[in-house]
């Protein structure tokens, strides 16, 4: 087993199972699957015990990318040091503190973390520069040698072979003293890459470096004649980051659902800072591999450019509406939004009518997200490990039933909202606590204010950063949500009812026997057409009593119950095991995942 980033070339043997990794199991979340197929890998596998048979340190790349990290961190310090590393080599290959990573992603400058093509330009620049006075053979000899060092030690990562190979294509014309056409090289390395791996194909990382070098090929020129009233040492730099987020966006969108609306501006203002801390990076770096305190007194003078960047970072991505999500759009909507780039490079009628494509791009984007908000009406039961998270997207307006643990809250119900297009939270109800962990109301509203907020207990949200202020729910009391009712009857045991049209939604919290066997006997079970609770063991008396048309469990179904309920015809849904469920008047129920345990609902 070989790690690029460790220390050791190891043989290890272990002992296990393997396993299909399973899809996201809610809309929006990580795809695990997804994620190794794009590796090569088919199957996971869980080790039960691991045996070193040979441990034996080797040479490796890891070696002088140490070294480098290292010298670099000495005199700069974390996070500083660990900026100007990831800069240089890459931020999969630097331990970058993730709050600094999700800012730079934020303020619409992930690809400054990233080895590309602007790292290895620079690196082919200067090696060219300092050769210039030696013949072609040996200006080739050291550009390539300087492409392989640069390869070995941010690692085999499509980006980064992509801008090797078009800078290989400018060294070889350099020896045949011929011309290179930028866009014909960009296409013969995309055709070479997906040789050596067709997977790259479906590699986000693949299809932005190619789009938006392309970009900078064929909208970078036309833009700088357009700006001819400023200087011409100014005119490109506002050409370059417009026509890479141009060319990028469309994809962002399909992926993300997310426009950065500083995006442009942050990247004019940080274009200096970055060119600043890559070059003397580089330098620093190389300064480290023949003498390492040369290196940190190098990296040291970059302490200020440094936390200027992320001063600049922190402030752009602290700035309101610093994301906007307007939900991800349709593969077809992609294809027709680069069909109106491509018009405006290739037809000079639409290049002079350059705002009519721009026009028809905002109104392609804008005007089916705004009709199908204004017609929604869905709800989304998230799969979650502890507290049942439900929402409500109803006509442009968003309701938000708990928000589980922090973690949840990251993971499940912030990418959930943002490919959803949801930019804030109209109403939001907390139930019950998030076991021992800190809940999720302060992620939640840390990226999407929340209008009204609700609860059935005092004291009942932990996090103190909320700005708004919650309001308690007393038993019998309605709170209403849109055109739908929300209802606490009990707290003690938990018992909500929710009136969503014309269905009526039970939601029932941990009970024991005990408490199901009073309540049975006081009569305050409701009637219920759609039963949610943990999926614990109930009384086969309550299961009686309660007659759901639909039963849905948040985590693991008891199987005594789960009979008793197939018994009754009712049908049933474990979102542990089917995934996050969705339900709207027209497609009713539909699981994330494969059941072929469920057939569709009546309801």
């Amino acid at each position: 087993m070989f790690n690029r980033f460790s220390k050791l070339q190891q043989r290890v043997q272990m002992t296990g199972a393997l396993y299909l990794p399973q899809p996201a199991t809610n809309p929006g979340g990580f795809d695990f699957q997804a994620y190794l197929r794009q590796e090569g890998c088919f199957a996971g596998m869980r080790s039960k015990q691991a045996e070193v048979l040979e441990d034996q340190s080797r040479w490796g790349w890891w070696q002088i990318r140490q070294r480098v990290v290292r010298s670099q961190m000495l005199w700069l310090g974390s996070p500083a040091g660990a900026l100007v590393s990831a800069m240089v080599l890459g931020s999969r290959g630097v331990d970058l503190p993730f709050d600094l990573k999700d800012q730079f992603t934020q303020a619409g400058l992930a690809h400054a973390l990233a080895a590309s093509g602007f790292q290895s330009s620079l690196i082919l620049g200067v090696v060219l520069a300092l050769t210039r006075r030696f013949s072609a053979k040996v200006q080739f000899v050291a550009g390539t040698t300087a492409l392989l060092v640069f390869v070995g030690l941010t690692g085999i990562q499509p980006a980064v072979l992509r801008a090797a190979v078009m800078g290989f294509g400018g060294l070889v014309a350099l020896v045949m003293e011929r011309k290179v056409k930028p866009l014909g090289a960009l296409l013969v390395a995309g055709v070479l890459l997906l040789l050596f791996n067709p997977l790259w194909l479906w590699n986000l990382g693949f299809q932005l470096s190619f789009l938006a070098t392309m970009g900078l090929m064929v909208t970078v020129p036309p833009l700088t004649k357009r700006l001819d009233w400023m200087p011409s040492a100014i005119a490109p730099l506002f050409a370059v980051p417009i026509a890479a987020y141009l060319w990028t966006l469309p994809l962002q969108l399909a992926a993300f659902g997310v426009l950065s609306p500083y995006s442009i501006l942050v990247n004019l203002i940080t274009t200096p800072l970055i060119s600043i801390l890559s070059i003397g990076g580089m330098i620093s770096a190389l300064a480290a591999l023949i003498w390492s305190p040369a290196g940190s007194a190098l990296a040291w003078l970059l302490k200020y450019p440094a936390q200027a960047l992320m001063l600049v970072v922190d402030g752009f991505s602290q700035l309101p509406g610093n994301t906007y999500a307007v939900g991800t759009i349709s593969a077809l909507a992609a294809i027709v939004l680069y069909c109106l780039l491509s018009l405006t490079w290739l037809q000079p009628w639409w290049r002079r009518q350059w705002w009519v494509a721009l026009l028809l791009a905002i109104g392609l984007v804008v005007f089916p997200a705004w009709q199908a908000s204004a017609a929604m009406f869905r709800l989304t039961l998230l799969a979650t490990t502890g507290q049942p998270v439900m929402v409500l997207q109803e006509a442009g307006r968003t309701a938000l039933i708990n928000s589980g643990d922090a973690s949840t809250a990251g993971f499940a119900v912030l990418p959930f909202l943002q490919k959803a297009g949801v930019n804030e939270v109209t109403w939001a109800i907390a139930t019950d606590h998030p076991s021992k962990r800190p809940d999720g109301w302060g992620k939640v509203a840390e990226r999407l204010p929340i209008k009204q907020l609700y609860t059935v207990k005092e004291n009942l949200i932990q996090d103190t950063a909320l700005t708004v202020k919650p309001t308690l729910l007393a038993a019998g009391q309605t709170a209403r949500i849109g055109s739908n009712q929300f209802k606490l009857l009990s707290t003690e045991p938990l018992i909500a009812s929710l009136q969503l049209r014309q269905q009526t939604w039970t939601l029932l919290g941990s009970l024991s026997p005990e408490q199901q066997q009073t309540l049975l006997q006081s009569g305050r079970l409701p009637k219920t057409q759609v039963l949610w609770w943990s999926g614990q063991r109930l009384q086969p008396d309550v299961v009686a009593a309660l007659r759901p048309q639909v039963a849905i469990a948040t985590t693991q179904l008891h199987p005594q119950t789960e009979a008793q309920l197939r018994q009754l015809g009712t049908q049933v849904y474990a979102l542990g095991r089917d995934g996050a469920l969705q339900w709207t008047p027209i497609d009713a129920f539909k699981t994330t995942l494969e059941s072929q345990e469920n057939s569709p609902s009546a309801l």
